[in-house]
């Protein structure tokens, strides 16, 4: 009897350790967080799901997504730029649909043609490729940019729907790319391991006839490892119809997002990680 309880222990560690939609970023790929610590509660939507976002056999990023706005409330990774071209074409997420689906992010067009899976059925759980064409000065904004990643893989898995909210085409071009591939690189300088954590707040306008919301604000914080000893910290927040970013300190964006998303007090990182 012991084997065989070992045994389903062991299945279900192995379940666990390979499933696209999970139960908890902690038991799944805590390490796209500073310390294994992902943000609180207070950031959650009425029907989340956690993705551990797996291309190729392995995970480049986790993204809590709000199934009923169909836009990633965050994502999460490791600031690792390089130089490399800029990937072509979008995939989706299978196992929101149910756990029987693939547990690799594939295109819509392998899921119809492989999978005999319907646009429909796919689009009942998440945003398609249809909801955002013939948008008017909107555009596809990455919370993780594929820049921030330094091979192809790791850029190519940036492109999933469940990383993408509608943004404002000024802003995503502008202010907030300059924020992505300069300030950042400034910022940076020094940091032995940088935690990135982007996400979008909900607004009240939505594209493709109500299905997708446009957020209202897009905001980014980051947690720098300098050493054991030494950390720094720092965020940004942007209204999703100007271009112009905010500079805020990790407290200052904190309680913003505390009032944006009126769950309660929002903790994005461990403890360990400055506020001031």
């Amino acid at each position: 009897m012991l084997w065989l309880l070992l045994l389903q222990v062991w299945v279900s560690c192995l379940w666990l350790g390979h499933s696209e939609v999970v139960k908890s970023f902690e038991s799944s790929c805590p390490q796209f967080f500073f310390r294994e610590t992902p943000p609180n509660e207070a950031l959650e939507p009425e029907n989340p799901a956690w993705i551990c976002q797996r291309y190729k056999n392995q995970y480049f990023f986790a993204t809590l997504y709000d199934r009923k706005e169909r836009i990633p409330v965050y994502s999460a990774y490791i600031y690792e730029p390089g130089p490399g071209k800029r990937p072509q074409g979008w995939l989706v997420e299978p196992q929101l649909m149910g756990p029987t689906y693939p547990k690799t992010m594939e295109k819509e067009w392998t899921l119809i043609n492989h999978y005999n899976v319907s646009l429909e059925k796919l689009s009942e759980s998440q945003a398609i490729l249809q909801d955002y064409k013939n948008l008017t000065g909107l555009n596809r904004g990455h919370l993780n940019p594929n820049g921030h990643h330094f091979n192809y893989s790791s850029r190519v898995a940036t492109f999933t729907l469940t990383n993408i909210v509608p943004q404002d085409e000024k802003l995503n071009g502008g202010a907030w790319n300059n924020y992505e591939q300069r300030t950042m690189i400034r910022n940076t300088q020094g940091c032995d391991t940088t935690y990135v954590i982007v996400g979008a707040v909900p607004g009240n306008n939505y594209i493709a006839k109500g299905r997708v919301n446009k957020p209202s604000y897009i905001w980014s914080s980051a947690c720098c490892v300098v050493d054991n000893n030494h950390r720094k910290a720092w965020a940004v927040i942007a209204e999703n119809d100007q271009n112009q970013v905010q500079l805020l300190t990790l407290g200052e964006l904190e309680d913003t997002l505390t009032q944006l998303y009126g769950r309660g007090q929002v903790s994005l990182f461990d403890s360990e990680c400055p506020r001031e």
